[in-house]
């Protein structure tokens, strides 16, 4: 089984468990996702198998779209509901103007600590497992980019946005910086993933769709946008073995169709066509 499915994840479900489901159902090893959800969001959440696993590091690059809420007046250990509160406050009162003027605060990169629980690795021992040993740590950073950020509402002790983010950004590292610049607590409640790169929640399906084969198998044609070219016997022989192809085109990539059937997307190099993708 080759090709990509977009799942709606539920809520409950670690992306593994949703891979492990897929692995029954269409009885591959071969399978994997491209970005990790916590058990508490919902959403989009990209499968790839077979060859088309060779895809998984590209897609989990993609920028990201989200819906997210912060419950205020409290903090947790886990940067959400579902972990261990370790303080509650009164909520100040805040105004539709000063969230706003805090969430545009961090349009463009900034410097973003990681949860400490989280599977990032240090010395090879995951983030998560150092915080359920309570073992302090030195939480490292990275670079994240908000391309963008919109207030959607806000009422009593509920925010609720969007945003797009880049590759790596955690949303409840996010909610915990705006919250620190409104001087209020405040937890992650809820999030959605709406958007991966082209994948979009309106053609998502759930682990119940795809058990009753309800779904759309995504393939080369779907995912690469390009002209078309048929090849010969021997230009197939070609692309089996990865060779140049010397094709008549000024297209930057091509995707190649062999007995009507896509196998490969090669992009242009000058003189030459070479191996962009193939299954």
């Amino acid at each position: 089984m080759n090709g990509l499915i977009v799942v709606n994840k539920e809520q409950g479900y670690t992306s593994r468990d949703v891979v492990n489901v897929l692995e029954k159902k269409f009885k591959t090893k071969k399978i994997g996702h491209t970005g990790t959800l916590d058990p508490l969001a919902t959403g989009v959440l990209v499968i790839c198998l077979g060859k088309y696993t060779k895809l998984v590091d590209k897609i989990t690059s993609y920028d990201k779209e989200y819906i997210a809420k912060i419950k205020l007046g409290w903090e947790t250990d886990t940067l959400d509901i579902t972990g261990k509160v370790l303080k509650e406050e009164a909520i100040p009162n805040l105004t539709k103007e000063q969230i706003e003027n805090a969430l545009t605060s961090f349009l463009g990169t900034y410097e973003q600590e990681v949860p400490k629980y989280s599977a990032i690795k240090i010395k090879g021992k995951k983030l998560y497992e150092y915080a359920r040993n309570n073992e302090e740590i030195t939480l490292p950073k990275r670079k994240v980019e908000i391309s963008k950020i919109e207030l959607l509402s806000f009422q009593d002790d509920t925010i609720e946005f969007s945003c797009t983010v880049s590759k790596g950004t955690y949303i409840r590292s996010l909610i915990r910086d705006i919250c620190q610049k409104l001087n209020v607590l405040g937890t992650m409640s809820s999030l959605t993933r709406t958007r991966q790169g082209m994948f979009t929640l309106d053609k998502a399906y759930t682990l119940q769709d795809i058990a009753n084969d309800t779904y759309y198998m995504w393939n080369i044609s779907d995912l690469f946008p390009y002209n078309h070219y048929a090849l010969n016997e021997e230009e197939y022989q070609k692309v089996l073995n990865g060779g140049f192809l010397k094709i008549p085109a000024d297209d930057a990539f091509l995707v190649l169709d062999y007995q009507n059937e896509s196998i490969a997307v090669y992009q242009n190099i000058g003189e030459y066509f070479k191996t962009y993708f193939h299954i």
